[in-house]
């Protein structure tokens, strides 16, 4: 029998997470000698108060709703990928090949086959550390973690080397065709009378998120394939007992989740930047992390996550913007979320497990 209710470990722990986090944040702030509510107030009108605000609230969400599910996918094999800036980083290069080299008559089919460039890219760069974590019992954190920096390297060099246009010192492509440009939210939404802003960098790949969102948990929870992972992730025993391949698993789930963290270059490379330049991902990875372990490795808890990161990312920029509260302390403010509802997870589950059970012995 569970410890406590599926909608308490679902809900309740998350939630309490952020509160202890906002109190904390919130001691901070007085701490400086600014108003936390105030503070508060202005996050929430800067970030969710206009569509300029909610452009790049949902811009942030679109990147850490794919680096989220990648973490998520293989959180369900029971392994720990974060290798996810690397895999958005080479992500970004395939959209640049794709993007530049093939010329495209209209934005859907660049965006279909860029999506898959990006995937093929990303999963390229997860199957090193998985074929060595299959075959040679590697430990799956510290290669991904060493191929963020070696994919920050090749890119540094394709950048300057290689896709760097004659003349410019720029370490970055070209400026991706007219006809590969995404549609902005606002685009999108003025030929059915809702007007969104022009200036926000949100566009169709949000949509494209949401679809994977939806695909991923079609896959975890409705495929044969999606139960083999699950049975290998909750007991690596057991699924060999039922002739499970740990081999197929590691490498399919890796596969996966690389494709996964490489096709959010469809919205930084190619929606917002419209090329490619150096440090596209600007920590995207390693906030899928945070944003996977919030959300419960369940899609539409990623889904959730991930709009709250984007506030925070949007609410911190006005906070720096319009305050004397230094950026460095916005930086303080999100790590305390990333910490109550990562890190710190069972600072709450413990104490709730205990009150939980308390309260079936005094009904029993």
């Amino acid at each position: 029998m569970d410890k406590m209710p599926k909608w308490a470990d679902v809900v309740l722990i998350p939630l309490i997470s952020l509160i202890l986090a906002a109190i904390l944040s919130a001691l901070v702030i007085l701490g400086i000698g600014e108003d936390p509510i105030a503070a508060v107030n202005l996050m929430v009108s800067g970030a969710l108060g206009s569509t300029y605000g909610w452009g790049y609230t949902l811009y942030y969400a679109t990147n850490f709703l794919f680096t989220g599910l990648a973490v998520s996918v293989a959180f369900h094999a029971r392994l720990f990928n974060i290798g996810g800036e690397g895999q958005a980083m080479l992500g970004g290069l395939g959209v640049a090949l794709v993007c530049l080299y093939i010329p495209w008559p209209h934005w859907s089919l660049a965006l279909i086959f860029a999506s898959l460039g990006a995937a093929l890219f990303g999963a390229a760069w997860a199957a090193i550390p998985a074929y060595l974590q299959a075959k040679r019992g590697s430990h799956i954190v510290i290669t991904t973690i060493m191929f963020n920096f070696i994919a920050a390297a090749v890119l540094n060099y394709v950048l300057v080397n290689l896709l760097r246009p004659e003349g410019s010192m720029d370490p970055a492509t070209a400026r991706f065709p007219e006809a590969v440009h995404l549609p902005s939210l606002h685009e999108l939404l003025a030929p059915i009378g809702i007007e969104f802003s022009k200036a926000a960098p949100a566009n169709v790949s949000f949509l494209v998120a949401v679809g994977a969102c939806i695909a991923v948990w079609l896959l975890i929870w409705r495929t044969k394939l999606g139960y083999e992972i699950r049975a290998y992730g909750n007991s690596e025993y057991g699924a060999l007992y039922a002739g499970i391949s740990p081999v197929k698993i590691t490498m399919i789930a890796m596969l996966i989740s690389g494709g996964l963290a490489g096709m959010m270059a469809t919205n930084n490379v190619m929606g917002e930047a419209e090329r490619l330049v150096l440090n596209s991902t600007e920590g995207a990875g390693f906030i899928g992390i945070a944003v996977a372990l919030m959300g419960r490795s369940h899609p539409f808890g990623v889904f959730l996550a991930a709009i709250l990161f984007g506030f925070l990312y949007q609410g911190g920029a006005e906070l720096a913007l319009w305050t004397s509260i230094p950026r460095e302390l916005i930086v303080v403010i999100q790590a305390l979320v990333i910490l109550f509802t990562g890190a710190l997870d069972n600072m709450v589950r413990g104490p709730l497990e205990r009150i939980f059970l308390a309260l079936r012995r005094g009904k029993a």
